[in-house]
C-alpha cells in the first residue's frame, strides 16, 4: 500500500513539474549573451506564422474560433513541417489560446513568442477607432499597459510559450497610416517632432515591460522595432527591456546591425522578421534559388554573431519571414483580392539587387515570402504547403548548433549547404503549386428567384397577354435564372484577364419593381414590314464585367468593365477630377457600365499615370485624364489633366450649343463636354498640414450663356451673361 501510495506522489510531481512553464532567462558572461530555456543555451530557430487560407486575411480567417478538431488537423500538419525543417520556436500574436501553445510544444518541441502589436496599426479607446497611436496621452498609455499586463496573466503559467514581445514596427507607424508598407513617406529620424512622439512611445514600451514583470519574471519581454530606426532612444527609454528585437530587410547582410546594437543599447538582438520574397520582380516570375540565397546568407549572419563564436556574440536568434504566402496582404487595406496572389512589387530595396534591373527600382514583393507556398482551401478551411527550396535549405543551416562548435566548423557547415540542390528538391515537392495553369475557371455561379405578385384593387390581370409589354405581367408565381461563369487567363506571370459571362434562364414578368438586371431579357416589339414583331430571346449572353492587368518593365496596365476603380484623391488631385467607379449593386440594377484603362508608369516614367476610354465613371463621357506627381523642395507636388473627347462642342453666337447631325438625329446627347487642368502642393506635418492647389476649367463651355436671378419671391431681377475667360480660374487652400 506504501509503495503503492508512493508511486501515486511520484506521478503527480512528474506531472505537475512538466505543468509548469519553464524559466526563461537572459545571460551574460565573457563569451557573450545567450537566451537560456531552464538553464540550457537556446538558439531562436524561428519562423513568423499564421494560419490564413486564400480567400481571407488575417483579420476574418479565425482559426483559433473554428472547432477543436479542426485546430489539430491544421496544427498537426503544419507543425509537423516545421519540426522536420529544425524550427524550434514560431512567432504569432495574441489570440492564440494558451493551451494550443501547450500543444504544440508538448507534440512538436516547439515554443512560442506571443506577441502584442501595442497599437502599431491604430488603436480603439471607449468604442472609437484611432488609425494613429499617441503614445503620450495618459489614456493610450493606461490602455497599452493594461492590455500587456492583462497577456501576461494569460500566458505566464503556459508550458511551451517562450518569451513576449510587443509592438510591430511601431517606429514606422508614427509615420505610416494603415498596415500596408508605404514606401511613398521618407522617414527622417532628425524630425523633432517625430523624435518627440518617438520617445514618448518607448517610455511606455518600458513602462509595459516593468508592469509585466510585476505579473511574469519566467519570461524575458522585448520589443519589435523597425530597423535601427531611432536605437538612440531606444536606449536611453527602454533600459528595463531584455531584447532588442528588429524587423530588417538589408537584402544578403545585415552589416553594421549587431555592433550597433551592441554598443549603444547592449542587449541581444532578435530578428523578428526578416528575409526573402520568391518573386522576382526584375524577371516577372517566381525565383525559389533567389529567396534560398538571401534566407541562407541571413542565418549564416545571426549564427557568425551569436555566443562563443567570436564577432559581436549578441544574437540570440530570429524567425524567418515567414511560414506561407500572405495572398491577402497587397489588398488588405481595402479588403480586397484575398484570392489573388498579387506579382505587383510594393516597395524598393537595393540590397535585394538579384531582382532589379536598377537601384531605386520596386522589387519587394509582399504576398511571395512564404519559404512554402499554399495550396487550395478544402471543405475545413485547411489548405496544404508545399515546401519552396529555402525550406530544404534552412532544414541544413538549422542543424548547426551555435553552442557546440567553433568558428571553423561554423564555416565548413555553410560551405557545404547546396542551394541548387534545395531547388530540385522543391520541385519534386510541387512548390510552384498552380503555376502552370493557364486558363482557369474563376466564378461558376447560379442564382434563382421566385416572385409572387398578388392583392386586392388591382388590375394586373390573372393571365400575361403574351406581348411582355405590361409589367406586372401577371398575378401568381413566375420566376428567374441567371447563371455566371469566370475565366481567367494568365499567358504569363506578369499578364491576366477575367471575364465574367452572364447566361439568362427564364426571366420574370411579374415583378413590380421592373429594374433589375436581367430585365434586358425581357420581351420586346419592334416594327417589320410584316407588322410588329415580338422578340422573346434578347441578351441572353452578355459579357457581365472583365477586367486584365499587364505588369511590364516599364508600366503597370489595367483595364475594367464593369468592374470599377478608385479616385486619385489620395494620390494628388486635389479637385477630384478623377472619381471612384465602385457603385455596388446600384451598376446592375441600372443596367450602367464602366469601360476604360489606367497606365502606371514605372522606372523614368515614374510618377506619370494615364486613364483613358469610352466611360471611365458612370455617364462619363469618352475622356482621358493624365497625372504626374512628384517632390519638389519636400513639397508633394501633383498635376491633372482632363480632357473630353466629344464632338458636336462648339458654342454658336447665341451661347447655345452645337450638336452634330447624329447628335440630333438621334436625340442622344452626352454631357456638356470639359477641359480641365489642375496643380497642388501638399505638405504633412504631426500637427499641422496644408493643400494649395490651382485650376483651370478649360475653353469648351466659354460664350454659353447662362442666367443668374436675385431678388426675393415676386421681386426676381434675372440676368443674363456668358462664360469668359477669366472664370475658367479658381484656387483652393486646405
Amino acid at each position: 500500500m506504501k509503495n503503492s501510495l508512493l508511486r501515486l506522489v511520484l506521478v503527480l510531481f512528474t506531472l505537475s513539474f512538466y505543468a509548469q512553464s519553464e524559466k526563461v532567462a537572459i545571460v551574460k558572461d565573457g563569451k557573450g549573451i545567450r537566451l537560456e530555456v531552464d538553464g540550457k543555451p537556446f538558439i531562436v530557430n524561428g519562423i513568423n506564422w499564421d494560419y490564413v487560407p486564400i480567400g481571407y486575411n488575417v483579420l476574418d480567417a479565425k482559426f483559433w474560433e473554428k472547432p477543436d478538431d479542426i485546430i489539430k488537423a491544421g496544427l498537426d500538419e503544419e507543425m509537423a513541417l516545421w519540426q522536420n525543417m529544425g524550427v524550434n520556436a514560431i512567432r504569432t500574436y495574441i489570440g492564440m489560446p494558451p493551451k494550443w501553445i501547450t500543444y504544440i510544444y508538448e507534440n512538436f518541441g516547439i515554443y512560442t513568442m506571443i506577441n502584442h502589436q501595442f497599437g502599431a496599426y491604430g488603436l480603439t479607446l471607449d468604442g472609437v477607432w484611432y488609425p494613429k497611436t499617441k503614445y503620450g496621452t495618459e489614456k493610450v498609455r493606461k490602455h497599452l499597459i493594461e492590455a500587456s499586463v492583462k497577456m501576461a496573466n494569460l500566458y505566464k503559467n503556459t508550458p511551451g510559450l517562450l518569451l513576449f514581445m510587443l509592438g510591430n514596427e511601431n517606429n514606422y507607424h508614427l509615420t505610416w497610416e494603415g498596415a500596408e508598407t508605404d514606401e511613398g513617406i521618407v522617414i527622417n529620424d532628425q524630425d523633432k517632432a517625430k523624435r518627440a512622439e518617438a520617445r514618448a512611445m518607448y517610455k511606455l514600451f518600458n513602462d509595459a515591460a516593468l508592469a509585466m514583470k510585476a505579473v511574469d519574471k519566467n519570461h524575458p519581454i522585448g520589443i519589435c522595432n523597425g530597423d535601427l530606426l531611432y536605437l538612440d532612444i531606444v536606449a536611453q527609454e527602454c533600459k528595463d527591456l531584455d531584447i532588442y528585437g528588429t524587423n530588417m530587410y538589408r537584402g544578403v547582410s545585415f552589416y553594421d546591425a549587431f555592433d550597433k546594437v551592441k554598443k549603444e543599447f547592449n542587449k541581444p538582438i532578435l530578428f523578428t522578421e526578416f528575409g526573402s520574397d520568391a518573386y522576382n520582380a526584375r524577371d516577372n516570375k517566381e525565383d525559389q534559388l533567389m529567396q534560398a540565397y538571401y534566407m541562407v546568407n541571413n542565418w549564416k549572419e545571426i549564427y557568425a554573431n551569436s555566443y562563443g563564436l567570436g564577432k559581436a556574440e549578441n544574437s540570440i536568434g530570429g524567425f524567418t519571414f515567414q511560414s506561407s504566402d500572405g495572398w491577402f496582404k497587397a489588398g488588405f487595406d481595402e479588403r480586397k483580392n484575398a484570392d489573388i496572389h498579387d506579382t505587383k512589387a510594393s516597395w524598393p530595396s537595393n540590397g535585394y539587387s538579384r531582382d532589379q534591373a536598377k537601384p531605386g527600382d520596386k522589387n519587394m514583393n509582399e504576398e511571395w515570402f512564404g519559404i512554402a507556398a499554399k495550396g487550395p482551401t478544402d471543405i475545413r478551411g485547411l489548405y496544404t504547403l508545399y515546401p519552396r527550396a529555402a525550406y530544404y535549405a534552412l532544414k541544413e543551416v538549422h542543424k548547426f548548433n551555435p553552442f557546440k562548435s567553433n568558428a571553423t566548423e561554423f564555416e565548413n557547415h555553410f560551405k557545404n549547404i547546396n542551394l541548387m540542390d534545395a531547388v530540385l528538391r522543391a520541385r519534386g515537392d510541387k512548390a510552384s503549386v498552380g503555376g502552370t495553369e493557364k486558363i482557369s475557371l474563376t466564378n461558376l455561379r447560379a442564382e434563382f428567384t421566385t416572385f409572387n405578385t398578388g392583392g386586392s384593387l388591382i388590375k394586373t390581370p390573372n393571365v400575361a397577354d403574351g406581348t411582355g409589354q405590361t409589367y406586372p405581367n401577371k398575378l401568381g408565381f413566375d420566376h428567374m435564372q441567371s447563371y455566371y461563369i469566370g475565366v481567367q487567363g494568365k499567358p504569363t506571370n506578369n499578364m491576366k484577364a477575367e471575364v465574367n459571362f452572364n447566361i439568362l434562364g427564364n426571366v420574370a414578368g411579374n415583378p413590380i419593381d421592373d429594374i433589375f438586371y436581367e430585365n434586358v431579357g425581357r420581351p420586346i416589339q419592334v416594327d417589320t414590314p410584316d407588322g410588329v414583331v415580338t422578340l422573346t430571346d434578347n441578351n441572353r449572353l452578355r459579357v457581365y464585367n472583365a477586367e486584365f492587368e499587364w505588369n511590364a518593365k516599364g508600366f503597370d496596365m489595367r483595364g475594367f468593365y464593369r468592374t470599377g476603380h478608385y479616385h486619385w484623391g489620395y494620390e494628388g488631385d486635389f479637385f477630384g477630377l478623377y472619381p471612384e467607379a465602385n457603385y455596388g449593386p446600384n451598376l446592375d440594377i441600372y443596367n450602367g457600365e464602366i469601360l476604360g484603362m489606367e497606365v502606371d508608369g514605372k522606372g523614368v516614367l515614374s510618377g506619370l499615370k494615364a486613364a483613358f476610354g469610352p466611360q471611365l465613371w458612370w455617364g462619363a463621357n469618352p475622356a482621358v485624364l493624365l497625372k504626374y506627381q512628384r517632390k519638389i523642395a519636400g513639397l508633394d507636388f501633383s498635376a491633372v489633366y482632363h480632357k473630353d473627347l466629344v464632338s458636336g462642342n462648339g458654342i454658336d453666337e447665341n451661347g447655345n450649343r452645337i450638336l452634330d447631325p447624329a447628335q440630333t438625329r438621334t436625340g442622344v446627347i452626352p454631357f456638356l463636354p470639359t477641359e480641365r487642368a489642375t496643380i497642388a502642393f501638399e505638405k504633412k506635418g504631426t500637427h499641422f498640414g496644408f493643400q494649395l492647389g490651382a485650376i483651370w476649367a478649360g475653353r469648351p463651355l466659354n460664350g454659353r450663356t447662362f442666367q443668374v436671378a436675385t431678388g426675393t419671391s415676386g421681386n426676381y431681377i434675372v440676368y443674363n451673361d456668358r462664360i469668359n475667360s477669366k472664370d475658367n480660374w479658381g484656387v483652393k487652400l486646405k
